[in-house]
């Protein structure tokens, strides 16, 4: 199959007018010259951390503290998820999933409550087990979380934070496996950022509290940095200093918990763009290829070899005609209606809600 129009290439996001070239689920080429109509041909996005077990409760706990929210074992969510049964968090999931493939998420990495049965929740989702939505083509990264065990069926895992655990074991069995181990940190204040570093983890999430010595170790290390910066400002911990992180390491969009917010990554690529003030090409990277390379992913690019998981947007909508830099009129203005078409694996998916 091929695509027409303007096609996004590179890291660089390089317009060009042309034609993606796709087969056997790999990008194949890309050639350039004249081509009929306007649409604008972008890497699918990379969240790189969701919560989407949150589906079975969204704006739940409004006025409630990052504490009672979330942290484990008894905050809100945690409440919410055991009293729910397993088909009904099945469901939840499985339209949240749809949501996020029908506005162009193709991957997406996700901290999953509940130990060995949460991540089987989020698999039966995906295969559209128990629910009418059907099978889904986005690609999940699960890290489990609450039990070592979960590593037998995840690919890592996803760790609350150092201040509430001691996560050395189950750190050195993801190493040994060969899996990701990510945790949040810095979220609440800057006490547990340096107990979290020193886990060598392989990511970090939130580092809203990051100061001037772990911005240090972060550039010392190479350690990636997910920011999700409209969870932060609705728990009221502050924003991540997304700019100065930047500078220092890889970093990466994500939404966090589905209770709290949309898993939209045009909406957090335009909080984040306009309240870090950097180029749009960053920020579409952040979106993008930063989370795949997070996730181990050879995708998030638009080249010769990468995965055809791509996003197809209308440049001719009312909302994106007549931009003059299509790259930041996509980071700044684009949303879900101006999605035309979404393809994964090399595949157009979601044909029943775009």
């Amino acid at each position: 199959m091929h695509l027409e129009g303007t096609v996004l290439v590179g890291t660089e996001f390089e317009p060009v007018e042309g034609r993606v070239v796709v087969a056997d689920g790999e990008i194949v080429r890309i050639e350039e010259g004249p081509v009929d109509g306007d649409d604008v041909i972008l890497p699918a996005f990379v969240n790189a951390h969701t919560h989407i077990g949150d589906s079975i409760a969204k704006e739940a706990g409004e006025g409630l503290s990052l504490d009672d929210l979330v942290a484990p074992p008894d905050g809100l969510k945690h409440r919410l998820l055991r009293s729910a049964s397993h088909e009904e968090k099945v469901a939840a999931m499985a339209r949240t999933l749809r949501y996020m493939e029908s506005t162009g998420t193709g991957t997406f990495i996700e901290f999953r409550e509940g130990g060995v049965p949460g991540v089987e929740a989020l698999r039966d989702a995906l295969a559209g087990d128990g629910v009418a939505l059907g099978e889904r083509a986005i690609d999940a990264v699960a890290l489990g979380r609450d039990d070592p065990d979960v590593l037998s069926v995840a690919d890592g895992y996803g760790a609350s934070g150092a201040r509430d655990a001691d996560f050395d074991a189950v750190r050195a069995d993801t190493r040994e496996a060969g899996k990701l181990f990510g945790i949040h940190a810095g979220e609440r204040d800057a006490d547990d950022i340096n107990p979290a570093m020193d886990l060598e983890p392989d990511f970090l999430v939130h580092m809203v509290h990051a100061e001037a010595i772990h911005l240090d170790r972060l550039e010392d290390r190479g350690t990636p940095v997910v920011v999700c910066p409209r969870s932060n400002l609705v728990t009221n911990v502050g924003v991540p200093p997304i700019r100065d992180l930047a500078e220092r390491t890889t970093v990466a969009l994500g939404t966090d918990n589905v209770m709290l917010d949309s898993p939209s990554m045009f909406r957090e690529m335009e909080f984040a763009a306009k309240l870090a003030d950097l180029p749009a090409r960053e920020v579409l990277r952040m979106a993008t290829v930063n989370g795949a390379a997070i996730a181990g992913e050879n995708r998030g690019v638009i080249e010769p070899g990468a995965d055809a998981d791509l996003l197809v947007l209308d440049g001719d909508s009312d909302n994106l005609a007549g931009a003059r830099d299509i790259v930041r009129a996509i980071v700044r203005r684009a949303g879900a209606a101006d999605v035309s078409r979404v393809v994964l694996g090399g595949e157009p998916v979601g044909k029943e809600t775009i």
